[in-house]
């Protein structure tokens, strides 16, 4: 059940049919979060880990200062002028390829024109992260293209401003993160304040199983905005009594329950999560250090119940998929992924229910709701880099 993808021989061939040419190819990877949901953006712990799935961008120059970008997935070719003085969003995929390259030029990259194709094997709203690995791949492919050095951690930084400066999304940076700086057979304990990361080995008894309900509520991207407005209205309430926070990161659920009454009861609840998440994830990464794949499933367990019920992030397949899959031998745990409101949720298992876990969650989900959830196996892949020569 492992991803094997055929994207580069295919996309060297359209590239070469559209373009002309020989172009480089280079892909990042989409990213699993085993626990740490929502903590990013607040200045918290994340435990991400790198899919085998991917968005892969073929590259090759131009002699003039001109980006030409087709998208194999979109049907539709762009283009776009790099020194272009006022550049303004399209309110369309593009703007993710756009808004790197505008970032990396602000950030003092001088890029040159090229001719880019991208496609990828990473389903689009599905909590995978495709738009970071969309971000990053355009984007080291760029410097690449430019004969520019790369430096991963600030490639991520950029990548993620032009999520929130460009295209308007408010992410965290912890999937840019970890499509750059990712490492096979690892999963990555962030501090998404400092960005200092841990390596953690994924014990090679275990698999990661990702489960997508199929469901892409519209109203992803609006709720998403509303609970990260949540969290900032209670960091700004609770910091009339405790000078000197400035996320909840910088909040103890003993202070949160001592100044409950500064907080309405959804900015409470928003906070609670937040704060339980942080202490989860670290209780979870130190399991995972230490083999103890229960106690780390037990903390994913938590979590999803905490994302249920006082982020109010799941919806009713997403808990159905859950439980469902908390009811096979050989799961350590399970939980809603991603931002929520619908995509995927991801699975520890031991290896050997890899089959057994697919087909009782497929025939499980499919009786109840009428859909085929797509289900696949990974474990821990490298981040950002070259693909073939």
């Amino acid at each position: 059940m492992e991803i094997a993808s055929t994207i580069g021989p295919a996309l060297l061939a359209h590239f070469r049919q559209a373009f002309g040419g020989r172009p480089r190819l280079f892909r990042a990877p989409g990213r699993v979060n085993i626990i740490g949901e929502h903590t990013d953006y607040n200045d918290g712990f994340v435990l991400p880990a790198a899919l085998e799935l991917a968005v892969t961008t073929a590259i090759a120059p131009r002699p003039d200062r001109r980006l030409r970008i087709a998208s194999l997935a979109m049907g539709a070719t762009v283009e776009f002028d790099l020194d272009d003085v006022a550049p303004s969003p399209r309110g369309d995929w593009s703007d993710y390829v756009r808004g790197v390259a505008i970032m990396l030029q602000r950030a003092g990259r001088q890029l040159e024109g090229a001719d880019l194709m991208i496609d990828g094997d990473l389903p689009m709203g599905a909590g995978l992260s495709a738009s970071a690995a969309l971000e990053v791949s355009v984007g080291y492919a760029l410097l690449a293209n430019s004969g520019l050095d790369v430096d991963r951690i600030e490639l991520a930084k950029i990548c993620q401003r032009a999520e929130n400066e460009f295209v308007g999304a408010r992410c965290g940076v912890m999937d840019q993160f970890i499509s750059c700086c990712a490492e096979a057979g690892r999963a990555v304990l962030l501090d998404c304040r400092t960005l200092e990361a841990r390596s953690i080995a994924v014990d090679p008894s275990a698999r990661l199983m990702v489960c997508d309900t199929m469901v892409r509520h519209e109203i992803a991207t609006s709720e998403y905005n509303l609970r990260r407005a949540d969290c900032e209205r209670a960091v700004a309430a609770l910091a009339c009594e405790l000078h000197g926070i400035v996320a909840l990161r910088d909040v103890t659920l003993e202070q949160l329950e001592r100044h409950e009454a500064l907080l309405s009861e959804t900015m409470f609840r928003r906070a609670r999560h937040v704060i339980g998440e942080n202490a989860r994830t670290l209780r979870a990464a130190t399991a995972l250090e230490g083999g103890d794949l229960f106690e780390c499933g037990r903390m994913m367990d938590l979590s999803h119940a905490s994302l249920r019920d006082d982020y109010e992030a799941s919806c009713p397949e997403l808990d159905l998929i859950v439980e469902f899959a908390g009811g096979v031998e050989g799961v350590y745990g399970s939980r809603m992924m991603g931002g929520g409101f619908g995509g995927c949720a991801i699975s520890l298992v031991d290896a050997s229910a890899v089959d057994r876990f697919a087909e009782t969650v497929r025939k499980a989900y499919e009786d109840a709701t009428g859909t085929t959830p797509s289900i696949f196996c990974c474990f821990p892949g490298p981040g950002v880099g070259p693909l073939g020569s």
